[in-house]
């Protein structure tokens, strides 16, 4: 993507959840959502605290309480900024939400080309701030889709977020189907996904790596919607529910296919 495209997809999709989450009650702000432990304000909250992090603040020095949605590091980085507005009414939430991501594409229009290729941190280790950028396109469209999902009100989708969504997560199928579904050597694992555009990614394991090699039959062949297949991805929904939602299927080996799908939740 150009650098204005990953802008304007950072635009697309925060302006959808100002978007899905205009004139909320604050019963509909506190409803339950399929990321582990956070409601629809939560989940806003969550991309404040992460673009303010990215403008160079710190997460507030808040003491918290186990939980079990909390994992590692990063977890407790994003719970801080999220406790911290646990106490404001959603429509604050939702206030603060609109000045920082107005903030955050105005510093991303300011910059010089080069800086987008400029090497640094990020959740999934050094990398040019363009990667950087779409992981950020990633998770805001995931959580807008967390928001929808509890409200109720689909959409969102067909868009640039979803298209980088599907892209990042094809990124991740070779360690799927290699070490994460312990495919055996010689087995073949394909995947479609069957949206408006049809996609099939197809990987066999050859001197036991999983290596995308284009051929008609595969050992294990899964079918999945779209929507299943990024919710699998980012861990909102179980196997089962992805192996029953409509539009799965799975052909060949049933074993092999629904450990690929079991691994399949691999995003922070």
């Amino acid at each position: 993507m150009t650098t204005p495209e990953v802008i304007d997809a950072l635009e697309q999709v925060w302006g959808s959840i100002l978007e899905v989450t205009e004139d909320l009650t604050e019963d509909q702000w506190r409803l339950e959502t399929p990321c582990p432990g956070w409601d629809v304000a939560d989940n806003v909250s969550h991309l404040i605290g992460f673009e303010r992090g990215i403008e160079g603040e710190s997460p507030p020095a808040i003491e918290l309480s186990t939980a079990a949605h909390v994992k590692n590091d990063i977890g407790v980085m994003n719970e801080r900024w999220v406790e911290e507005r646990r106490s404001w009414t959603g429509d604050e939430v939702r206030a603060e939400f609109a000045l920082v991501t107005q903030r955050r594409l105005a510093t991303l229009r300011s910059l010089p080309e080069t800086a987008f290729d400029e090497v640094g941190w990020s959740p999934i280790g050094q990398v040019p701030m363009r990667t950087f950028m779409l992981v950020r396109i990633m998770d805001s469209w995931l959580h807008e889709q967390d928001i929808r999902d509890a409200l109720g009100r689909p959409g969102g989708t067909g868009g640039l977020g979803e298209q980088v969504t599907i892209a990042r997560a094809d990124l991740a199928l070779g360690v799927i189907v290699g070490k994460g579904a312990r495919a055996p050597e010689g087995s073949s694992v394909a995947l479609v996904i069957d949206g408006p555009r049809p996609v099939r990614r197809r990987f066999e394991i050859v001197g036991g790596r999983a290596t995308p090699i284009e051929a008609d039959e595969a050992t294990a062949t899964i079918t999945l919607a779209p929507a299943t297949y990024v919710r699998r991805f980012g861990g909102r929904i179980t196997t089962e529910d992805a192996l029953a939602a409509e539009g799965t299927s799975l052909e060949g080996d049933r074993v092999l296919g629904a450990a690929v799908v079991t691994a399949m939740a691999v995003m922070i």
